[in-house]
Formats: C-alpha cells, sequence, structure tokens
C-alpha cells in the first residue's frame, strides 16, 4: 500500500452520482473543491 499525506493529487477514478450519472474527478481539477463521501452499505 502506497503511503498517503495531505496535499498529494488523488488518482482519477469515476463514480456515480445519486441520479446514476457518472461523474469523473479529473473533470473538476482546477475548478472546484471536491469533497468526495462514501456512504457504507447506502443503495
Amino acid at each position: 500500500m502506497n503511503d498517503i499525506t495531505a496535499g498529494m493529487k488523488a488518482p482519477d477514478f469515476i463514480l456515480k452520482d445519486f441520479q446514476g450519472r457518472e461523474v469523473k474527478l479529473s473533470d473538476y481539477l482546477g475548478k472546484k473543491n471536491v469533497v468526495l463521501v462514501l456512504l457504507r452499505g447506502f443503495g
């Protein structure tokens, strides 16, 4: 496992939002702050 430290660039990934639309992390690069919330057992 790699060490993760504050300020490191996150790897690009794609997840689905609550409406089922795909959201790619790189689409927000330099545009907005991104907060990722993972809900265990949801869905």
